[in-house]
C-alpha cells in the first residue's frame, strides 16, 4: 500500500548515508587516478551501483516499501546489467 505514515527516519541516518555517498565519490576519484588498467571502469561502475543502492533505499524510501517494489527493481536492474554486459562483450570483440 505504500510507506507507512508512522515511519520516522532520524536525520542522523540521512547524514550517515550522505557521508557514505561523499566517501564513495572520493573513492571513485581516487580509483580513477590509479593506474589499474581496465579495472578502473569496473571499479567505477561497482561504486556507482553501491551509491545508487544507498540513494534508492534511503532517500527514496525503498527500504520501507512492500517487497513487490524491491522485486520489480531487482528485475529492472538485472535486465540493465545483462544489457550492459552484452554491450561490453560486443564492443570488446570488434
Amino acid at each position: 500500500i505504500g510507506m507507512s505514515e508512522n515511519v520516522r527516519i532520524p536525520y542522523s541516518k540521512y547524514l550517515m548515508v550522505w557521508f557514505a555517498l561523499v566517501l564513495g565519490t572520493g573513492i571513485t576519484i581516487m580509483v580513477a587516478g590509479l593506474q589499474v588498467g581496465g579495472w578502473s571502469v569496473f571499479a567505477a561502475i561497482a561504486i556507482a551501483a553501491i551509491k545508487a543502492t544507498l540513494v534508492l533505499f534511503y532517500f527514496m524510501h525503498l527500504r520501507y516499501e512492500p517487497a513487490i517494489f524491491k522485486v520489480a527493481l531487482t528485475v529492472a536492474m538485472l535486465t540493465l546489467a545483462v544489457i550492459m554486459a552484452l554491450t561490453f562483450a560486443d564492443v570488446s570483440f570488434r
